[in-house]
């Protein structure tokens, strides 16, 4: 996948996950190429998810 195409699809799940989880603010959504597993953590520990959890609710975005 390009990476156009990746942030592109960054870019609607993220404003998928802030619809579903009013908590999360655009600082929160930072993600940069090679970041992924420090992203998951943050989200985790704002959220109160495991990782599991998390990758399942955004896989199902």
């Amino acid at each position: 996948m390009k990476a156009e195409e990746s942030k592109g699809n960054w870019d609607e799940q993220k404003d998928k996950l802030k619809q579903k989880f009013a908590a999360l603010t655009d600082n929160d959504m930072l993600f940069k190429e090679g970041t992924k597993e420090e992203l998951i953590t943050k989200l985790q520990q704002k959220l109160g998810k495991t990782k599991e959890e998390l990758l399942k609710i955004i896989e199902g975005l």
